[in-house]
């Protein structure tokens, strides 16, 4: 072995605890990088291979009812490639000794012909056979089974069209088109199932033999989906077609990919903070240890030891640090990505979700890890390579010494000489002391960014459950219905209050951009589901005009005076202009909003409702929404308590997952930040503190000195680490942002009080860590040590 390597290794054996710090710090960057991407990889690949495998359709189209003959003049559209027609109903889901409320959708499939697009994969069981006398044979979506623990032979009941009808499961299935299933976009899994039936079964409950009501499109080689789309809905529109569009506006591959991005941008934007207090760190480490090691530098130059070989040694010095931090972080960046993808297999359903490791995205974690380090501590290098012989052998120059700021400023008796001695060092190291608080307030701000998300979601419950949908059970009806029906639900037992509302699909268009949508007509003034935007402020809808969120105003170039076109894609077709008379910041989806009357005069209807929300008598939600199972002209009905309870479930638990693993993280960073920087002060002032020992001062009087610093820098970074926690949460909310969801951005003081409280314990448990070394100071070896 050389020389210099067994230099190498003593240097490491000396400075161990520093080196597993900062490779612990460099480990959590890796990590956090390996995780996200390798998730983000999974889904996107997984998704990729199962749309390929599955034949996923690329433009959907949604309508009234249509012959079957209409099929084949579709597959004439320029682009398509292939066509496949199906039958779609919502419907009420019974299973037996279960209370709460359950909606089914219903899809036809044809089992004589092969399946061309969104092809139905069997997990368990048998495919559906043609309908017979009794229970009709059924297949479930594999979430919905899991959650409510079906499996074939068992039987469950639906409201079909107003007859109730027992469905006899025969399979467990997937399909691309809900990955995942949840009603509206919540991943409420145990609310809402997909269950596909014989077509002609589906057929005959609602008459609609040799009818469709549901278009999927694949594109050609070489299509785009716009001019498909434009000819789809022209076809379409005698029949009732409503809004053909891509998979941008699907909902499982709009809730996936918003999942995919959300990796995409946690990957990058963490990561970079990690490695860029690895790099400080190496650097600080290094410039010490490089001004420790004058002398033997300059005999290593006086032996013939070139600069290029001096140099290379402690880069080599850096690599190991790094190296060990790399393969700490690819072995837990592997096992936690594998941890989020089992998560992720909860929520979102391919027949395999594949977890790989790819090669490149190693490479790539390295190579940056690598690059990150050799930048840090290049400055560092190149000056001990410039570093002559003659001046290596000379103590480095005296600083230049001055009065105090306090004492320039006359502030001197303020404070006591141990105070000032603590001051004295901080100000003449000014560098060190402010990179040490950036420190300490990145790793309180990345707690912080870990912890928000309780507050956003508990604070997006409440808007949604409480400000917004104040009523208990929410109800859609079939189609549009005399308003009356109101009556007879207030007549129900234990019935408080009844609101209705009108639901109509559009198109809005204002010069050359245009949104199809639903504009919702709402009561005069909403009680049970009202409009409320992120400040919890509450809009009527407009008569004269329409109230748009503010997403749906910028995607449509619009403000609030101007003018907008309004085709409605239901009933006689009517095309209307109409004023914007304001927006809404609303958190979810995109809507137009106005006022109920006034829609049922623009379309010259009388007063019609599709959709009621009712409030409840606590206690009797139960027994309310057995009744309302038994009306016929009801679609589903949604308990709001029984959503909310099984949203929580979900995301309390991912979200508790995500905040400890950032928590660990930021420990780590906050160890490595105060416990380095501790260890340099006291070499550095090692004889000081030993001459301290030896006048007559105690254990603890000295360790103040030291310790007193790291508390000032802590208590200096916590202010610090709250702004640098509050932009760094907003701007990965702002990343995230979708056109269809915005995320919340709120930070509540018991978040900055967790984040506070986990940076000093890191620094408390740094600083039991170097008092042990002070309490254990060699004095004589000290004081012979020529400073």
């Amino acid at each position: 072995m050389k020389a210099l390597d067994r230099k190498l290794l003593r240097d490491l054996r000396l400075m161990w605890s520093q080196a597993i710090t900062i490779a612990l710090v460099v480990g959590s960057g890796v990590a956090g990088f390996i995780t996200c991407f390798s998730a983000y990889d999974a889904l996107s690949w997984s998704r990729d291979l199962y749309y390929a495998d599955a034949r996923f359709a690329d433009v959907f189209a949604t309508l009234k009812r249509a012959p079957l003959s209409l099929e084949r003049q579709l597959e004439t559209i320029p682009g398509a490639a292939h066509v496949q027609t199906s039958l779609s109903h919502i419907v009420p889901i019974t299973i037996p000794n279960v209370a709460d409320p359950i909606v089914g959708r219903l899809i036809g499939l044809d089992v004589r012909l092969p399946q061309r697009l969104n092809i139905v994969n069997l997990r368990s069981g048998r495919m559906v056979a043609p309908h017979h006398n009794g229970a009709i044979e059924t297949l479930v979506s594999e979430g919905f089974a899991l959650a409510r623990q079906l499996k074939p032979g068992d039987r469950i009941n639906a409201l079909i069209n107003g007859k109730r009808e027992d469905l006899l499961i025969v399979g467990i299935a997937l399909s691309p088109e809900y990955i995942f299933a949840g009603m509206g976009g919540s991943p409420d899994q145990q609310g809402f199932g997909v269950f596909w039936l014989d077509r002609r079964a589906l057929a005959a409950a609602y008459n609609m033999d040799g009818a469709f009501n549901q278009v999927a499109v694949r594109l050609g080689p070489g299509a785009t989906e716009g001019p498909v789309i434009d000819q789809l809905n022209r076809m379409l529109e005698p029949y009732g077609g409503i809004s053909a569009h891509g998979r941008d506006l699907q909902m499982s591959h709009m809730i996936l990919n918003s999942e995919i991005k959300e990796q995409r941008v946690l990957g990058t934007v963490l990561p970079s903070i990690f490695l860029a207090v690895a790099g400080f760190l190496l650097n600080v480490v290094l410039s010490r240890q490089i001004a420790t090691q004058r002398e033997q530098i300059a005999a290593l130059k006086a032996l013939g030891y070139d600069n290029r070989a001096i140099g290379l040694h402690y880069l080599k010095l850096v690599l190991v640090i790094v190296v060990v931090g790399v393969a700490i972080g690819l072995g837990l960046g592997a096992a936690l990505g594998h941890w989020f993808v089992g998560i992720y297999a909860d929520v979102f359903r391919f027949p395999e979700l594949r977890y790989r490791l790819d090669p490149a995205l190693i490479w790539a974690a390295v190579g940056v890890a690598m690059a990150a380090a050799v930048l840090a501590t290049l400055n560092a290098i190149r000056a001990t390579v410039k570093l002559s012989p003659a001046d290596a052998m000379r103590p480095p120059s005296p600083g230049v010494y001055k009065p105090m700021l306090i004492e320039r400023l006359g502030l001197r008796h303020w404070f006591s000489p141990a105070v000032r001695m603590i001051l004295r060092t901080m100000e003449r190291r000014p560098l060190r002391t402010t990179l040490t608080v950036f420190g300490v307030a990145v790793a309180m701000a990345i707690v912080i960014t870990g912890a928000f998300w309780r507050d956003a979601i508990a604070l997006l419950m409440d808007t949604q459950f409480n400000q917004v949908l104040r009523g208990d059970v929410s109800i859609a009806l079939l189609e549009a219905t005399p308003a009356r029906v109101q009556h007879e639900i207030a007549k129900l037992p234990h019935v408080s209050a009844v609101e209705g509302a009108r639901s109509v699909p559009v198109r809005l268009v204002h010069a050359n951009h245009a949104w199809r949508g639903a504009v919702q007509g709402k009561a005069a003034q909403p009680e049970l589901h009202r409009i409320v935007d992120l400040g919890h402020q509450v809009f009527t809808p407009p008569r004269d005009g329409l109230l748009l969120t503010d997403r749906l105003a910028e995607r449509l170039r619009v403000r609030p005076g101007d003018t907008l076109r309004l085709e409605f894609l239901e009933g006689r077709r009517e095309v209307v202009h109409l004023t914007v008379a304001g927006t809404v910041a609303e958190m979810m989806g995109m809507n137009a909003y106005i006022e109920r009357n006034a829609l049922n005069r623009l379309l010259r209807e009388g007063d019609m409702v599709n959709q009621i929300t009712v409030a409840v008598d606590r206690g009797y939600e139960p027994a309310l929404l057995n009744r309302i199972k038994e009306l016929p002209r009801v679609a589903a009905a949604v308990s709001k308590s029984v959503m909310a309870r099984n949203i929580e479930e979900i995301t309390a638990r991912n979200v508790l997952v995500f905040s400890a693993i950032l928590t660990g993280f930021a420990t780590i960073i906050a160890i490595g930040v105060v416990y380095n920087n501790a260890r340099i002060a006291l070499a550095e002032r090692a004889w000081e503190l030993a001459s301290l020992r030896v006048l007559g001062f105690t254990r603890g009087e000295v360790s103040a000195f030291l310790l007193g610093e790291l508390a000032i820098e802590i208590v200096l970074a916590l202010p610090l680490g709250m702004i640098f926690g509050y932009f760094l949460a907003s701007v990965i909310v702002t990343m995230i942002e979708t056109d269809e969801f915005y995320f919340p951005f709120v930070i509540q003081p018991a978040t900055y009080a967790f984040a506070a409280l986990c940076v000093l314990a890191a620094g408390a448990m740094s600083a039991l860590i170097v008092r042990r070394r002070v309490d254990t100071l060699d004095l004589v070896g000290v004081l012979k040590t020529r400073e």
